[in-house]
Formats: structure tokens, C-alpha cells, sequence
């Protein structure tokens, strides 16, 4: 059995961790160049992993390089696993192993297709889920499922504590899956049409905050976007950008004013105003550097 690992980022670094570890077979690993990775999230480079245990690897700017492909065509892996790569992954390569080119997603696949999927799960109030690994096809996250794993998202969870459940979540799914093609019982099955669902893309200007919403609301797309994220935010007097990475509820007992209000300032910590009641901002970036005063808004 031959293979071959594509990626860029951490969790491309414990598939070809749990490949190593369950004596996976792989032939090459193909590393993003760091000369290309300033754009990427998270970026890792497997590379060195590879070299540190003597397996050949391959650096890439654009995975669909004919360059790439011929050495990939020359391998004629068995599986292609993809993942953590943000490129387009092209039918040639779709094409070449004998048994499928393997990808990663990070919910339980038919349920949230697409774009954000971390992000998402938070905003939507998901606690239980899982991360799916599926047969890359040409459409949306829609090829045969071959493992899932459980994690388990709580309400206190910011978007780090998130992803590290997933990565744990990864790491066995990796080493159920491995070891299962290496012992030959591996299975596929076809995903459910009727059960897909689908996220739709989210950009940073989606932060902004909307103080009318209830304080749980809030709080909630703060922790879905807080860090590696670029963060919920409110525009103070219209103009400054305040970014909140972490915050609190606090129950509002005797405060009127207008949803978005400053109500209180401390060399630690602010609390606005939302419609039921206050968000205490204990982690937050006061971009411009502007003075915040009680009474003022942020929008």
C-alpha cells in the first residue's frame, strides 16, 4: 500500500503524527513552502516532521503544479489524504489513487457543509458533534464517509478551547482510521442527501456587534470568533474599533440606558450595555487607542 499526505497547517501535523505512530504506510508528504504561508492560519510545517523520520517530502506553493502531480502520478498511491490545505484540489489529483483521495471536516458530514464550520457550531449552540473523515469528490464535503469521531462543545467554550476538542477528536479518529485500512476492515458509506446541510462563507465585518440582541447572544458570537478568529467588535462613537476576545455576563440590576452604552471603565475590564443585560469585556483591543467613557456607545 502506497500513500500520500498533503497539508499546511497543525492538524496536518497529527494525521502524519498518527500515521507514524499506527505504522501507517507513507510515501511522500506534501508540505506547504513557508514562504507562502504568511496567509496561512495556523500555518506548520510538516516538512520537518517528515525529515525527522525519514520520509521523503515535497514543498509546494500551488498543490495543482503539474510538477506535483507528476510525482504524485509516479508514486500511484493507494490514498491521497488532504488535509488542513485551503487550495483547490483539483479532479487530476481526485483521480490518481487507486482508493480515493481521504479529506477532513469538522462536523458530522451530512450536518454543516461547507465554510466557517467551527464558527458556526458556536453561534448555533451545538454541543454534541463530530469530525468526519470522507472521499474528496468535486462537490461541497459530499463523498462517502469512512469515520467519524465524537467532541463535545460546552457554553463557556471560546474558539480555541474549540478547536483544541477537535484536534483531540482528530488524533483518535486518525489512528481508527489507520489502523483499520492497514487491517483491512475499513468501510465507506454514502452520505444522506436529505440530512445535508450547508454554512454559508463569513467574513470579519460579521463581528460586529448588535447590543440590542440578548447579553446570551453576544456573548455567544464573542466566543465564536474570538481568537485565532479576527473577533466580535463594536465601533466606539461610530468610529474606533474595540475588538472583545473574552467576556463575561453580568446581570444588570439597576443601570438604564441604551443597548451598547458604556457603563462602567476599569484599568481591566468594561461593561456595555446589551438588551437584558451587561457584557463585561475582560480581554479586549482597543484598536486606535482612543479614550473609553462611561456613557459613550459602542455600535
Amino acid at each position: 500500500m502506497r500513500s500520500i499526505l498533503i497539508g499546511s497547517v497543525y492538524s496536518s501535523k497529527i494525521v502524519l503524527e498518527e500515521m507514524i505512530r499506527t505504522g501507517f504506510p507513507v510515501d511522500m508528504v506534501f508540505s506547504l513552502d513557508p514562504r507562502y504561508s504568511e496567509n496561512v492560519s495556523g500555518y506548520y510545517p510538516i516538512h520537518e516532521l517528515a525529515a525527522e523520520n525519514n520520509i521523503p517530502y515535497t514543498l509546494f506553493r500551488k498543490i495543482g503544479d503539474e510538477e506535483n502531480i507528476e510525482i504524485m502520478r509516479r508514486i500511484s498511491p493507494d490514498y491521497i489524504f488532504v488535509i488542513g490545505l485551503s487550495q483547490l484540489v483539483d479532479k487530476r489529483i481526485l483521480d490518481l489513487p487507486g482508493k480515493g483521495c481521504i479529506g477532513f471536516h469538522p462536523t458530522p458530514l451530512p450536518k454543516f457543509r461547507g465554510r466557517a464550520a467551527m464558527v458556526w457550531q458556536v453561534l448555533l449552540g451545538v454541543h454534541e458533534t463530530k469530525c468526519t473523515f470522507f472521499k474528496l469528490d468535486e462537490g461541497m464535503d459530499s463523498g462517502d464517509i469512512i469515520g467519524q469521531e465524537d467532541y463535545y462543545i460546552d457554553d463557556d467554550d471560546y474558539a480555541e478551547d474549540v478547536g483544541v476538542k477537535l484536534l483531540d477528536a482528530l488524533r483518535r479518529l486518525s489512528r481508527k482510521v489507520f489502523s483499520s485500512i492497514i487491517d483491512g476492515t475499513v468501510t465507506a458509506y454514502k452520505q444522506n442527501e436529505d440530512e445535508a446541510t450547508y454554512l454559508m462563507i463569513r467574513r470579519p465585518e460579521d463581528g460586529l456587534i448588535d447590543w440590542k440582541q440578548p447579553a446570551a447572544d453576544i456573548h455567544r458570537l464573542i466566543r465564536a470568533v474570538s481568537r485565532p478568529y479576527p473577533g466580535a467588535f463594536g465601533m466606539y462613537d461610530g468610529r474606533h474599533q474595540v475588538i472583545i476576545w473574552r467576556a463575561d455576563i453580568v446581570e444588570n440590576k439597576n443601570i438604564i440606558g441604551i443597548p451598547g452604552q458604556i457603563c462602567r471603565v476599569s484599568d481591566t475590564s468594561i461593561d456595555i450595555l446589551a438588551s437584558d443585560g451587561i457584557i463585561r469585556a475582560t480581554d479586549f483591543e482597543n484598536v486606535d487607542g482612543v479614550k473609553l467613557f462611561v456613557g459613550h456607545k459602542l455600535k
